[in-house]
């Protein structure tokens, strides 16, 4: 090519950049996910239009429960964000454990709160991606205390034992739960427990290593697996949750309500073969625990 053949690469292409667009919530762009309650993973789009919750069969997202009331709270969009507004429900509607007076704005993964069921907002680009995740998370997450499941449970102590048949270590079991749990939900209702079981799963994990796994295996029981710990070290450990939990305040609508546990501690020792025989040591000692009056450990 001569000197004076056009050439693409002699030209020069000016393009004029504006100011970036704003990226505002659309209709397409958000939707709830039952983390707790009936229906775990139902997925509930949202557009423009007011979503009521509540009971009634006329509301948009109905949840069949009697602590939501006929028409409870209200997702609104107001063509930049979403909010959740109260409709003078009976119980009240929550944002991220608060109570909300007047209309809340929602932010990407806000639980909100109505009755006994919890609801995550997922807003953004990859909605489709972040539904997913969400499934994937519940997979093994506790939908009320956010702490692992029992089929997480299940599968953690068993990969632990194989970790220590196979280096001839050790790790320890603790199994609690909350006394008396009956009577603080025949006493403060179960809305009440909800949130003494959801503040008690945020103070256990918040106060134990970063590799130990927090879990909750039943209505009011936690499990705790402590890997390369033994059973000394344990009881130590559970004796410190013993008097945390003891002195906490948990509570529910601005009421004091009265929380101890009771923890039975074992570790991974000869005979045992299975991760039966350690849960069934650990589980022992909680109702020997039980026995002596409760508030204790017994390992």
């Amino acid at each position: 090519m001569s000197d004076s053949d056009p050439s693409p690469y002699n030209e020069t292409v000016v393009t004029v950049v504006g100011p970036p667009k704003l990226r505002t919530a659309g209709p397409s762009d958000a939707c709830l996910v039952v983390i707790y309650g009936d229906d775990i993973g139902r997925r509930i789009p949202l557009g423009r239009q007011p979503a009521v919750i509540g009971r009634s069969s006329r509301c948009a997202v109905q949840l069949d429960h009697q602590s939501v009331s006929r028409a409870h709270c209200e997702i609104t969009f107001d063509g930049q964000s979403y909010g959740a507004v109260d409709l003078g429900s009976t119980n009240g509607t929550y944002v991220n454990d608060e109570i909300i007076k007047s209309r809340h704005q929602l932010r990407d993964g806000d639980q909100i709160k109505t009755g006994r069921t919890i609801l995550k907002f997922i807003v953004g680009g990859n909605i489709e991606g972040q539904y997913h995740e969400e499934i994937y998370r519940l997979m093994t997450i506790d939908g009320l205390t956010q702490v692992r499941n029992k089929r997480y449970f299940d599968e953690a102590i068993e990969r632990e034992i194989s970790r220590c048949v196979r280096y001839n270590r050790t790790f320890s079991l603790i199994m609690f739960d909350i006394d008396h749990f009956k009577r603080i939900n025949d006493k403060f209702g179960h809305l009440a427990g909800d949130a003494v079981l959801r503040q008690l799963g945020t103070l256990v994990k918040g106060h134990v290593r970063r590799d130990d796994v927090v879990c909750r295996v039943g209505g009011e029981e936690f499990a705790i697996i402590l890997p390369e710990i033994d059973v000394k070290g344990a009881v130590g450990v559970a004796t410190k949750l013993n008097k945390l939990i003891s002195k906490t305040k948990f509570s529910f609508d601005d009421t004091v309500i009265p929380t101890t546990i009771s923890l039975g501690v074992a570790d991974w020792r000869e005979p045992f073969k299975t991760a039966e025989d350690i849960k069934k040591r650990a589980d022992d000692k909680l109702y020997e625990a039980k026995g002596a009056g409760r508030n204790r450990v017994k390992s």
